[in-house]
């Protein structure tokens, strides 16, 4: 008969063992507060980023106008925008609020062109409407010949440096309305651009319905419409030159060859039908600066 086998418990340990207690010297005191020390984050480095500031500095008004007689054909040599367009509809005046304290170079240019003496031709006055992009924006401000609805900018205008400065695009066109430096979108011919004096003049503003996030990062926004957006409106429902898909494609394949004319027929494309100007700019008087909660 095999014996049956009784399986102990092992062993407790006992109560008189010696309970090891952990030595602290002065040494590791100073190690151990040193560590906690190092684990804080830092106070610089737990600091938001700056916001930008889009308060609205400056007020700009612009009105709009159609004019039919332009493109008639008996005008002469001597026809300008005064007076070919001496029997132009008004659409309405625009309100524009500049935000001055985000980006001034810009503000400060554009009301340079916005407050110019009548008779000179360094003013956004008697200006075209030239590109209208359906329900995203127009753009105005084309540098060139003022007999054809061109701008030339002051040779005395200051460089605008913020075109390099990455805080210049923190605003995004998130809505109608918006006003922009147009840079990624801007049309001016080649030989303007390679002049040494060369000075971006010309300007975007957002028509809705939505947002335009193309144009983010690439175009400076320094304000918005505060009165008149009907305005845009009415300017973004205008009708437009729009080139068949056969001349595109021909068209695309003059720019890839190198042909120069592919750039001056797409100059034409998405240019309203009936022209529409600036006939009338100026700045208006500001007692106090003002944010609104609702601005990008």
């Amino acid at each position: 008969m095999a014996s049956s086998i009784t399986q102990q418990p092992p062993p407790l340990p006992s109560l008189h063992h010696p309970i090891l207690k952990p030595t602290i010297t002065r040494r590791s005191l100073l190690l151990t507060s040193t560590t906690t020390t190092l684990t804080f984050p830092s106070l610089s480095s737990s600091a938001s980023p700056q916001l930008p500031n889009p308060t609205i500095t400056d007020r700009i008004f612009m009105d709009f106008s159609l004019c039919p007689n332009y493109y008639l054909p008996n005008r002469t040599l001597g026809d300008t925008i005064s007076t070919l367009c001496s029997e132009s509809t008004l659409l309405g005046r625009v309100i524009l609020g500049l935000y001055g304290n985000l980006v001034p170079r810009t503000v400060s240019n554009f009301k340079s062109l916005c407050i110019s003496s009548p008779n000179s031709s360094s003013s956004y006055k008697n200006t075209f409407v030239h590109k209208v992009i359906q329900g995203q924006y127009f753009l105005a401000g084309r540098q060139g010949r003022p007999e054809k609805g061109e701008v030339r900018p002051p040779r005395h205008l200051p460089r605008n440096v913020e075109t390099v400065d990455p805080k210049a695009f923190a605003l995004t066109h998130s809505r109608p309305g918006v006003v922009s430096l147009s840079l990624s979108e801007n049309d001016d011919d080649d030989e303007i651009k390679f002049d040494p004096e060369y000075r971006n003049v010309e300007f975007l503003i957002t028509t809705g319905p939505g947002p335009c996030p193309q144009l983010d990062n690439k175009n400076i926004v320094f304000g918005t419409v505060l009165e008149g957006l009907d305005v845009i409106t009415t300017i973004a429902s205008t009708p437009t030159y729009q080139p068949g898909e056969r001349i595109r494609q021909f068209n695309d394949l003059a720019e890839f060859f190198g042909d120069e004319r592919a750039q001056n027929a797409r100059a034409i494309w998405n240019r309203p039908l009936t022209t529409i100007y600036i006939s009338d700019c100026g700045v208006l008087e500001v007692a106090k600066p003002s944010l609104t909660p609702s601005l990008p």
